[in-house]
């Protein structure tokens, strides 16, 4: 049985830079890194493997590898995005904090029972903070579904868009 995320990897331009994103304006501490100079099947390389762990002990991690080519492109929200939840303190501050520091900041998103902000990272990805919309009126949970049925109608339709 899978039991929780230890972490995801990403690639990042400099490793000093996307520390300071996510260290001293996310607030997630470093708490290993690895230089890695030789593969465990023997190749020589030279990677730095980063990690800064959330509340959950889950980690959000990071590989340099500047002799390797890795294209860095401005991801879409759609594309790529990590949402780490927060609550709806943090949430205002960091908004704030955001624009305060010039960093590329947007939101406050509303998706019914949840409120977003996004920022990017200096690697190009969308960093969305979550927090529960404790908005009067506003949903406190997702609506009552059959995922499968929804995920179902929703192929369905596509292969009506691809027939037309």
């Amino acid at each position: 049985m899978l039991k929780r995320l230890h972490h995801a990897a990403y690639r990042c331009r400099d490793s000093e830079e996307t520390r300071a994103f996510y260290e001293d304006f996310l607030g997630l501490p470093l708490i290993h890194v690895l230089n890695i100079g030789k593969s465990k099947t023997g190749r020589e390389t030279r990677l730095l493997h980063t990690f800064f762990e959330m509340e959950d002990g889950s980690c959000l991690a990071f590989f340099e590898a500047p002799d390797q080519p890795f294209e860095f492109k401005q991801q879409h929200d759609y594309d790529l995005h990590i949402a780490l939840l927060v609550d709806a303190d943090t949430l205002r501050d960091m908004l704030e904090k955001g624009k305060a520091q010039g960093i590329d900041t947007r939101g406050i998103s509303e998706h019914g029972p949840f409120l977003s902000i996004y920022f990017r990272d200096p690697n190009g990805y969308v960093i969305e903070l979550v927090s529960p919309n404790d908005q009067p009126g506003a949903a406190q949970e997702f609506a009552p579904q059959d995922p499968h049925q929804v995920l179902g109608d929703w192929q369905a339709s596509r292969r009506a868009d691809l027939q037309a």
